[in-house]
């Protein structure tokens, strides 16, 4: 393949098996930190999600994070976390907080007050009324933060490859790098080839997490 340019799907066909790889690894690191930015963003939303002062303070500092360039993030993180998928994971992370922390507070102020007093009218503590019954009511429009910061992460995550971060990215930034070479659009075609093929079945899986974990009566 070197030195002689060869059709996109003979290039496809023979590297396979290194699409696969840097796909697997591309989609590990979006999952990871979808996953940690859940977990941080749901815990911020339910924190402030009625608290008018700390939850506009949540969300606009969530905000700024998206703001910033993702170049000049992994690049300050390199002096701080060290190259690679460390650093990427962190800022991951904070570009994904926005969608799921406001979400999170839209999905908990939507919950019928007549509900929660009935719930605690029953004897559920506010703990006990927070977890089984807003947080379920919450959770189609939690799972749509989720949906958002997701599709975000998989982008974002491509440029990662400028500082040895793991995915399809390490494809795109060798193609871009060496665009009077033989097949190097092949390398673009291939890797932003893969990222949306990784958007379309990520999308598609909260599709299915949707129907699954959410009753009829509140899709």
């Amino acid at each position: 393949m070197p030195g002689r340019v060869v059709n996109f799907l003979d290039y496809l066909s023979t590297r396979w098996d290194n699409l696969l790889e840097l796909a697997i690894e591309h989609a590990a690191v979006t999952v990871v930190a979808v996953l940690v930015a859940t977990v941080v963003g749901v815990a911020l939303g339910t924190a402030t999600y009625n608290r008018p002062r700390s939850r506009q303070l949540v969300i606009a500092t969530t905000s700024v994070f998206l703001t910033i360039p993702s170049l000049a993030l992994f690049g300050l993180f390199i002096n701080v976390f060290g190259i690679g998928t460390t650093s990427v994971v962190i800022a991951l992370v904070m570009y994904s907080l926005l969608p799921i922390v406001a979400n999170t507070v839209v999905g908990l102020r939507e919950v019928d007050p007549a509900v929660v007093e009935s719930a605690q009218g029953m004897g559920m503590s506010r703990g006990e009324c927070l977890l089984r019954i807003e947080l379920p009511l919450a959770w189609p429009v939690i799972l749509t933060g989720m949906r958002v910061s997701t599709l975000i992460t998989l982008g974002i995550t491509a440029i990662g490859a400028y500082i040895q971060g793991p995915g399809l990215g390490n494809d795109i930034f060798a193609g871009v790098s060496r665009l009077s070479s033989p097949n190097a659009l092949n390398l673009v075609l291939g890797g932003t080839l893969g990222v949306v093929v990784l958007a379309v079945l990520f999308d598609l899986f909260y599709v299915l997490l949707n129907s699954l974990t959410t009753s009829r009566g509140i899709r």
